[in-house]
């Protein structure tokens, strides 16, 4: 007991066993790195001819397309959800609270979905291209059609439509946390309202920015369906189709590599836009109020800021909607394959929520150090920051970089049993191992920040009265970290069940999640049944944005506390 006192550091909880533990979880992320390079390099890569092979007939054009579509993407979140978060930070006009949390919603719908349902609202014989025609009294596609969305234009159109969220919610609490005496004082050295935005609150916003973008594009780098459905050859499409079409492991790994230099310049250009990005104030915090519109303006504003929920959220929905009721009064129903695919989706995504939650918990338990704060304190955080390192990853580099170590394993264990096949790769856990790579980031995260509100002395007490480090954690931080667990399980399993490249890649023979379902049955052009698989990845989808944007509700509620009309003159 007289040791435990001595300070915090006898509270040093982690011991070899966590950190082995933990060491071991941030190789198992980096293997598949590893993995990737020695395939793309080794000696299965057929040498310098492969790469000249890949450099003269694939790679330009994929990273061409790939760059295009970014850069497209990029310009478009960022001008969508920054003007959407500063106009519901800056000004009230009508249905400004429900547009700031509904402005969210994309977030629910895979870029694959909505991509799927606007193939088919926007085709030449589609109800958005017919109502057009009817209204300027054309009868026929070859008098009047919209320009094709199978293209690069509309792969930004769609991709920059879900995506902007990322970018909104960022510069969303940048804009509600900036103190309003800047901008005041801006607007008393001469500057108007555009001139105080674009020199004084954009600049502070460009840390949260970089954020948002860098998220977005690592999304649009990790999509395969909804470019394969635009008709747009990126590198994603360039390595799935090199695998899976040719059979050519080595070619995309090599092609993988290059992706994987994406993420890194990705990664890279976000750490350096928020690099010496430090502001503060010495005066009172006092919040933004937004500034009263009225008629014209008022509805204009409104106008511009439901467009991107109805493009991004409620056009799809709806299309879904529709056709999920039109399948089943057709008397059509639920075919027994759905139903498996929704099976296996239930028991893959709560496969990888336990394996993610499990390994999060140890991770961030071991990283976790009461007392310590110089090297050795860092030391024992880096397999915390390793860990993450997967959700950057994109889930085709992933897969490729899993598959030499999983048939190894597959062909020792195969062989040290006598059994036949590949038990790993066959029973579906090498899938359930790469998307817990990819989404531990969650858990992770999560556990962390919970942890951190804990205060030490509650564990300085449990091991006064003579807990082990083990039995604290039991009695004490689980009960404690409940909430923290829950919501990043929740934003686990509902990742998981929208995964698609990883799955796509590594599932099982005859193992269809919805995800690939819905996949199958638009390459096919049969849309009936897939938007029932649809539907039933939105619905699930909206958990965890309904808790975001309650949350996002809370912070705005905290950042206006005073009502409009009481802070106009």
């Amino acid at each position: 007991m007289l040791r435990a006192l001595r300070g915090p550091r006898t509270l040093q909880a982690v011991g070899p066993l966590w950190r082995g533990a933990a060491l071991l979880v941030a190789a198992g992320v980096l293997a598949p790195v590893l993995a990737l390079l020695w395939l793309a390099l080794g000696p299965g890569a057929q040498g310098f001819e492969h790469w000249q092979s890949l450099f003269a007939h694939v790679l330009p054009q994929a990273t061409l397309n790939t760059a295009m579509l970014l850069g497209g993407v990029g310009l478009l979140v960022l001008i969508v959800g920054t003007g959407c978060a500063w106009l519901v930070t800056a000004c009230d006009f009508p249905g400004r609270r429900v547009l700031h949390w509904a402005l969210l919603l994309p977030l629910a719908m895979p870029t694959y979905i909505v991509a799927f349902a606007y193939l088919d609202l926007l085709h030449p014989i589609g109800p958005v291209q017919g109502a057009i025609r009817w209204l300027l009294g054309y009868d026929s596609p070859r008098q009047f059609r919209l320009p094709d969305l199978r293209s690069m234009g509309g792969a930004v159109f769609v991709l920059g439509f879900v995506l902007y969220p990322y970018v909104y919610m960022t510069a969303r609490a940048m804009f509600m946390s900036q103190p309003a005496h800047l901008m005041e004082a801006a607007r008393m050295l001469g500057e108007n309202r555009r001139g105080a935005f674009f020199r004084v609150a954009l600049p502070l916003a460009r840390p949260a920015l970089a954020v948002g973008l860098s998220l977005a594009l690592l999304e649009t780098l990790n999509d395969i369906g909804a470019s394969e459905f635009l008709g747009v050859q990126t590198l994603t499409v360039a390595v799935y189709t090199t695998w899976i079409t040719r059979s050519d492991l080595a070619g995309a790994a090599q092609i993988a590599c290059a992706m994987l230099a994406m993420v890194i310049a990705l990664v890279w250009l976000e750490r350096n836009g928020r690099r010496h990005q430090r502001y503060g104030s010495a005066q009172r915090m006092r919040a933004l109020q937004p500034r009263p519109l009225r008629g014209a303006m008022a509805w204009a504003a409104t106008t511009a800021a439901s467009l991107p929920v109805l493009i991004g959220f409620v056009a799809p929905a709806l299309y879904l909607v529709w056709e999920s009721a039109k399948r089943l009064r057709q008397g059509g129903g639920i075919s027994h394959g759905l139903l498996a695919s929704l099976a296996n989706t239930i028991a893959l995504a709560a496969g990888v929520t336990v394996a993610a939650v499990a390994a999060g918990l140890l991770v961030a338990w071991a990283a976790r150090n009461p007392g310590g704060q110089g090297h050795a304190a860092r030391r024992g955080r880096w397999p915390a920051r390793v860990a993450t390192l997967g959700y950057a990853v994109p889930g085709t580099v992933l897969a490729i970089g899993l598959l030499t170590p999983a048939l190894a394993f597959d062909a020792a264990l195969a062989t040290a049993f006598g059994w036949q096949g590949l038990p790993l790769m066959g029973a579906g856990v090498v899938l359930v191992v790469a998307c817990t790579i990819r989404f531990l980031a969650m858990p992770v995260g999560s556990i962390e920040a919970g942890l951190a509100r804990i205060p030490p002395a509650i564990e300085q007490a449990a091991r006064l009265l003579g807990e082990s480090a083990l039995g604290a954690l039991r009695r004490v931080h689980l009960p404690l970290l409940q909430p923290s667990i829950a919501a990043g399980a929740l934003l686990v399993f509902v990742d998981a069940m929208k995964e698609l490249p990883a799955t796509l890649l590594l599932r099982p023979a005859n193992f269809d999640t919805l995800a690939t379902w819905l996949y199958a049955e638009a390459a096919r052009g049969t849309y009936e049944e897939g938007a029932i698989a649809a539907l039933l990845i939105v619905a699930a989808g909206l958990l965890p944005v309904m808790l975001l944007a309650r949350s996002q509700l809370a912070a705005a509620h905290a950042a206006d506390p005073l009502p409009v009309s009481s802070a106009t003159p």
